[in-house]
């Protein structure tokens, strides 16, 4: 009896249960094992409706934050609010709306980056320092590379660059992200176009209204 306790409680005398306590450890601390996010169906209406409002939501915020003498930045403003609201419906599952969501973040501290460049710039021209010759640019030499390679690898760079945040990506994830992305371009496509024919819908009978009058 003393044995059989003795063995029972000693963990070397029975590996078959530490060896499946550590084994459960590790499948549930594993990072690796990690459940998919699901997909967006971008196809669908709701979707379509969640991109609407939050777009028409945006646009209220361009209406309100522009004024009279920034008429020449109003489409550049609409823009990046059709693009910001598609971001955000995709809620950052994908790395082309995290790339916009964080491009976003990133226009807020351009203003102040700049102008502290300009005053280093100023500094430097004043003071005569820090000269250096001319170097080639980064294009130039980009360029040379991607002419050695095969059109292949040539025509997966041109798209990991048209794609946002795909930069130095390998093909599958590139194919992927440019698949999830053409579909949320269609379906911002179909809201906007939406949303174009109910507002020159409104405006038609409103004008009508006023001539009746």
């Amino acid at each position: 009896m003393m044995a059989s306790l003795m063995s029972s409680s000693n963990p070397a005398a029975n590996p078959d249960r530490s060896s499946t306590r550590r084994k459960k450890k590790k499948i549930h601390h594993n990072p690796q094992i990690q459940p998919e996010t699901p997909k967006i169906q971008w196809k669908s209406d709701a979707q379509q409706q969640i991109y609407s409002s939050k777009l028409l939501h945006a646009l209220q915020q361009v209406r309100l934050g522009s004024s009279g003498s920034e008429t020449s930045s109003a489409p550049r403003r609409v823009r990046d609010a059709a693009y910001g609201a598609l971001a955000a419906t995709a809620r950052g599952r994908t790395r082309w709306s995290r790339a916009i969501l964080t491009s976003r973040l990133k226009l807020k501290f351009m203003k102040k980056n700049n102008i502290a460049k300009r005053q280093r710039k100023v500094m430097t021209v004043i003071t005569g320092a820090g000269y250096q010759p001319r170097r080639k640019s980064k294009v130039a030499v980009l360029r040379l590379k991607s002419k050695c390679l095969p059109a292949f690898q040539r025509k997966a760079r041109v798209l990991s660059r048209l794609i946002p945040g795909c930069r130095k990506q390998p093909v599958p994830v590139v194919l992927e992200e440019t698949a999830d992305y053409i579909a949320a371009l269609q379906m911002q496509v179909r809201a906007m176009s939406a949303l174009a024919e109910l507002l020159t819908g409104s405006g038609a009978s409103s004008s009508s209204s006023t001539q009746l009058s």
